[in-house]
């Protein structure tokens, strides 16, 4: 019919509806300039990231850790396995909250355990926690969280690759391996080749393994730093201006 048709993927490969659709769309948006060479025709393809909610940049990371009532210089670890949470994983974490406990708290932590809360806060109940391990239901403040993080233990969807990469925050990402076309390790992998994430495997994964991969990131500024640097450099802040003057482009 002639009318104009732009597609958005979110993730670094595009999954079967996106393949389909790109041989007939006038633009295929992209989050990665990567992505770029799994299409048929790379031309129509536009690098414009995927949005990020603008609360993510409106406070700086200082006065994030301010509203958090962080007052030391300990470095923030934020830790969550999606809304809803994951069961195994969260077994793992109680496992590094216990480690970071008898290590005498070296860093801050906040856990989003999702639907697994009560069995996770009845595990630890006996373990006494110090207040800067903090196991919480829900995390209702992402934005300030994750702004005031200095490395994030999480899966590898789409809109929290978006998030991370624009805020520039190093992350440990263990794939869920339940998802179609295993994309979210395709998502890793993207940006650990390009050295902003460690990716660990779930089937590597442990509450020990976890640990010393986050011991090892944040007891190594220089490290830490050039991952920081290397996730900053594949955020898009401005996604969605760049998707509407795509779309303004074809009209």
């Amino acid at each position: 019919r002639g009318i104009p048709t732009a597609v958005h993927e979110s993730n670094a490969v595009p999954g079967l509806t996106t393949q389909r659709l790109a041989k007939v769309a006038d633009r295929v948006m992209v989050g990665y300039e990567e992505s770029r060479q799994h299409y048929q025709h790379p031309e129509r393809v536009v690098v414009t990231g995927t949005p990020v909610r603008g609360e993510f940049f409106q406070i700086t990371r200082q006065q994030a850790r301010d509203a958090l009532g962080i007052k030391d210089d300990r470095p923030l670890v934020l830790s969550y396995w999606g809304s809803l949470g994951a069961d195994v994983m969260n077994g793992y974490m109680v496992d590094f909250l216990r480690q970071a406990a008898r290590d005498g708290a070296p860093f801050h932590h906040i856990h989003g355990a999702g639907r697994n809360f009560a069995a996770m806060e009845k595990a630890l109940a006996g373990d006494h926690l110090p207040p800067a391990l903090q196991v919480r239901e829900y995390i209702y403040d992402m934005a300030a969280v994750m702004r005031a993080a200095d490395l994030v233990i999480c899966r590898a969807g789409a809109s929290t690759v978006s998030e991370l990469t624009a805020l520039g925050v190093p992350a440990i990402m263990v794939p869920s391996p339940y998802v179609t076309n295993n994309h979210q390790e395709k998502n890793a992998r993207a940006l650990e080749t390009h050295g902003g994430v460690e990716v660990l495997l779930e089937q590597d994964s442990s509450g020990q393994a976890l640990f010393q991969t986050a011991a090892g990131i944040l007891h190594d500024d220089v490290r830490r730093e050039a991952m920081a640097s290397a996730m900053a450099e594949l955020g898009i802040r401005d996604a969605a201006q760049r998707i509407y003057e795509t779309v303004q482009e074809l009209l």
